[in-house]
């Protein structure tokens, strides 16, 4: 299916719980005290406008982010602004976006103190994090109430054409063991404001960037079962096929038969391969 026109997204904009474009709130949703910080506002007064006029959003379907309470929000990666895309979309929902983040960008002035304002939870490349363990820091986050943001690709896709890669299995796991809705989440076009690996953003004429939210992936299947390595693969593999199914949507065209693997491709994990 090909993106829709503008009226249609106008009219699933309006079945959403925020206008993406204006930020207006549709009635029927509240704040939630103590998420949207002085922190968060520093940032969103930088980032939202700068994204107004770079970029224009348009929404499919509803928006089906929870209104209140924990869940895991599961969304492709081709591009190093996805987080800020990614995060704009959950803020103007109305509910304070976080991240599994690289730990080294906490050390970066002005901008690691923004991030520690806002809870964002570092992750060493080694796979520790200040919670002791690679997950502590989103698991901490569920417990209490909050939305976590994790890249299920662990990095940028390597897909040449930028279809989702094999799958890691943290978001999974987040979910399964703090029994909350893990949600798929897909979206379109920020690599016309900034190319894969590239350091320059094309600011204008305005990027059209699609968004999906799909409904929460029904786990009731696994729940009670041992969450082991197996189980972990299966609904890893389960989100990865319904993240690429909502790019599918957005993209009006199928993604590749086999998902890309780094491994059988001898590319790094981490870092950059271009």
């Amino acid at each position: 299916m090909s993106p829709r026109s503008d009226g249609d997204g106008l009219e699933a904009r309006r079945a959403s719980a925020t206008d993406v474009t204006t930020g207006l709130p549709v009635p029927g949703r509240r704040w939630r005290r103590g998420e949207l910080n002085t922190a968060f506002r520093i940032v969103a007064s930088i980032v939202i406008p700068t994204f107004r006029f770079s970029a224009r959003y348009h929404w499919h379907g509803p928006n089906r982010l929870p209104a209140e309470g924990a869940f895991v929000l599961a969304p492709n990666h081709f591009t190093n602004i996805d987080p800020l895309v990614v995060g704009t979309a959950v803020y103007l929902s109305r509910r304070a976006p976080r991240f599994l983040a690289k730990a080294s960008l906490f050390k970066v002035p002005v901008v690691g103190k923004l991030m520690s304002g806002m809870g964002q939870i570092p992750v060493e490349r080694s796979g520790r994090t200040r919670l002791s363990d690679p997950l502590g820091g989103g698991r901490s986050l569920v417990e209490q109430g909050g939305a976590i943001i994790v890249y299920p690709e662990g990095t940028l896709t390597r897909d040449p054409d930028l279809w989702p890669m094999r799958g890691k299995t943290g978001a999974a796991r987040i979910a399964l063991e703090n029994d909350v809705p893990l949600v798929p989440m897909a979206h379109w076009g920020t690599q016309h404001i900034m190319a894969r690996y590239g350091k320059k953003l094309r600011l204008f004429p305005p990027s059209r960037v699609d968004v999906v939210v799909g409904d929460p992936i029904d786990l009731s299947a696994y729940r009670g079962r041992p969450i082991d390595q197996q189980t972990l693969l299966q609904v890893t593999e389960v989100l990865m096929s319904r993240i690429t199914a909502l790019l599918e949507e957005l993209r009006g065209e199928p993604a590749p038969a086999t998902r890309w693997d780094p491994a059988a491709n001898n590319q790094k994990e981490t870092g950059r391969f271009e």
